[in-house]
């Protein structure tokens, strides 16, 4: 034999509600209360009725008993374990992507250190990278050129690089110990 089904305190709410209902959420939270007091439906057959799994059908009953307005189909406003809002975020990028855009390369070390000093506790490195992917920073290498390399330099230097090494045997083969 199953439970009696709890919730006759707020029967004449859940009534009211049924009939100002203005979205289907708010009416599958009435049913959910009113059909297994009134009608005497199991949890089952109540969420048969109302066309959604057992496990909704009882936390819409329990949250409306509560007092708490539930949607199941409404998205969450909030993004899960997030540590501070798009906003703040924004602001905290900011330093360093103007100084990623002046010519400076984005150290993700330095960023980490600077998100555990900001919330006072040591995060993951891959919620670093999932941090400036929010924001579309993607490029995780530098370009092929620093942006500080000097090109004269580095074209003298091929210019007047000698060709072979003394220790070179010159053809590329490999000379055996034996000789």
């Amino acid at each position: 034999m199953g439970m009696t089904a709890k919730g006759h305190e707020v029967l004449e709410h859940a009534k009211r509600q049924l009939i100002e209902a203005k979205t289907i959420g708010e009416l599958r939270q009435a049913q959910a209360v009113i059909l297994p007091l009134l009608y005497d439906l199991t949890l089952a057959q109540t969420a048969e009725a109302i066309g959604m799994s057992v496990g909704w059908t009882c936390k819409l009953r329990t949250r409306f008993i509560r007092g708490e307005k539930v949607d199941p189909n409404a998205k969450a406003g909030h993004r899960p374990r997030q540590n501070m809002s798009v906003a703040e975020e924004s602001a905290f990028l900011a330093p360093f992507f103007a100084e990623a855009k002046t010519g400076g390369v984005l150290v993700v070390s330095g960023i980490k250190r600077a998100l555990d000093k900001r919330l006072g506790r040591c995060v993951a490195l891959s919620s670093v990278y999932n941090l400036l992917h929010r924001h579309d920073w993607r490029k995780l290498a530098p370009d092929k050129r620093h942006p500080k390399a000097n090109v004269e330099a580095q074209d003298d230097w091929k210019k007047n690089f000698p060709g072979e090494s003394k220790k070179s045997t010159g053809n590329g083969k490999r000379q055996g110990r034996s000789g």
